[in-house]
């Protein structure tokens, strides 16, 4: 009798033993080739993206490299079943200084274009991306005072975007002419002064295999809170964000 309740303890640990395993390797299954959840740690990505801003992130949409797994484990050699990206896409990738550090930013220059920077006016290939003024930004992240901020609407090919520009002489308002290597992208921030991005060195032209996946939805967010704080979340959560696609 000992031994058969024994027997069936063993059998019940090792049967939810068995059910955790196979539950984690469908979660890795789903982070690493479906969708995968990210938070937004800086304001680069104003007015579009805020502080706060937890999004998905379709791993499929640009195909498959070691970046798509977790640690950037070296299995996939490349990229495979690649798609490139548009101009204009909101993408995550693993910055070529480290290849471990997630960034989030906008596709601005595909493999052979030439992008240049003028007053704080994009280029590519000899070709001016128009923009209009809006009304001012209004920064809420300081919690004393709102800051106001230029908003512009920028007419990007197919799509209009919002971007912010405080000023048009500031250290990236005004660039070398960058050639896109093959198997690259030049990518900005859309708070075009207050984000390190391709105009840096320290970022650079991304290779196609660092690309992670492609910016889709929010899911939640909060400000000037933390995920963790749930008590603050009634006064914190900006449900007008939640499940909007970004643009």
């Amino acid at each position: 009798m000992l031994q058969s309740m024994t027997k069936t303890k063993k059998n019940s640990f090792f049967g939810n033993l068995k059910s955790i395993l196979i539950a984690i390797f469908i979660a890795l299954l789903i982070r690493s080739f479906i969708f995968e959840p990210f938070n937004i740690p800086s304001g680069s990505m104003k007015p579009n993206l805020l502080v706060g801003d937890f999004i998905f992130v379709s791993k499929y949409s640009y195909g498959f490299s070691k970046h798509s797994l977790p640690f950037s484990i070296p299995l996939i050699p490349g990229k495979i079943f690649s798609n490139i990206p548009e101009r204009g896409d909101v993408v995550v990738f693993k910055t070529p200084e480290n290849n471990r550090t997630d960034y989030i930013k906008r596709v601005i220059g595909l493999p052979g274009d030439k992008i240049e920077i003028k007053n704080g006016i994009i280029f590519i290939n000899g070709s001016e991306i128009l923009r209009k003024k809006l009304n001012d930004f209004i920064d809420t992240d300081n919690k004393t005072t709102n800051k106001r901020v230029r908003m512009y609407n920028e007419y990007f090919f197919n799509k209009e975007i919002n971007i912010l520009d405080i000023t048009d002489n500031g250290i990236s308002d005004n660039t070398q002419l960058f050639n896109v290597p093959e198997n690259h992208f030049f990518v900005m921030g859309d708070n075009r002064d207050n984000s390190q991005d391709s105009r840096f060195s320290t970022v650079g032209f991304i290779p196609f295999e660092n690309l992670v996946g492609k910016a889709q939805f929010i899911f939640f967010s909060l400000e000037n809170s933390r995920f963790l704080q749930i008590w603050k979340w009634p006064n914190s959560i900006r449900y007008e964000r939640i499940f909007q696609k970004i643009q």
